[in-house]
């Protein structure tokens, strides 16, 4: 179990969280695509080089779990984090091909203590992720639950 470095209190407003980058490869596209989004310009090079991408993009839904992963790997592993209640929003904004490497950081939007439980507070933050170019492809608001510190 890794080492708790992040607690409520210790998070703050306008803080910035690095999280990593990775290389999406077109076989982890088809595959998640396969799985779970099997429209044919994720699963399909020859159907998408056809469609309005021009080529095989990877699912919304797979920048979302490759952006979950970086997300625990880099923060939520060392976090008091109890959950979250939900994203509110999230906005897919260039599509993610294979080869390309995204990045993701996260911004602390605001930080509230629980008026009823004041074991834990709840921390909105902005995910954003970019490509290799630095263009922002996704990004993702939401709400985590943090226990305070003992």
């Amino acid at each position: 179990m890794a080492t708790i470095e992040y607690y409520f209190e210790n998070i703050e407003p306008g803080a910035v969280l690095q999280l990593g980058s990775r290389t999406v490869t077109a076989e982890e596209i088809v595959a998640f695509a396969r799985e779970f989004d099997p429209q044919p310009f994720h699963i399909d090079p020859e159907a998408a080089s056809h469609s309005i991408f021009g080529g095989l993009i990877a699912s919304g839904w797979h920048i979302c779990a490759m952006t979950m992963r970086l997300l625990v790997e880099q923060y939520l592993s060392r976090a008091a984090s109890l959950g979250s209640p939900g994203v509110d929003q999230i906005r897919w904004l260039r599509p993610v091909r294979p080869g390309d490497t995204i990045a993701a950081h996260v911004v602390v939007l605001e930080t509230r203590p629980s008026q009823s439980k004041p074991d834990r507070g709840a921390v909105k933050l902005r995910t954003e992720v970019t490509n290799q170019q630095g263009e922002l492809v996704m990004t993702m608001e939401s709400t985590g639950l943090m226990a305070r510190r003992p």
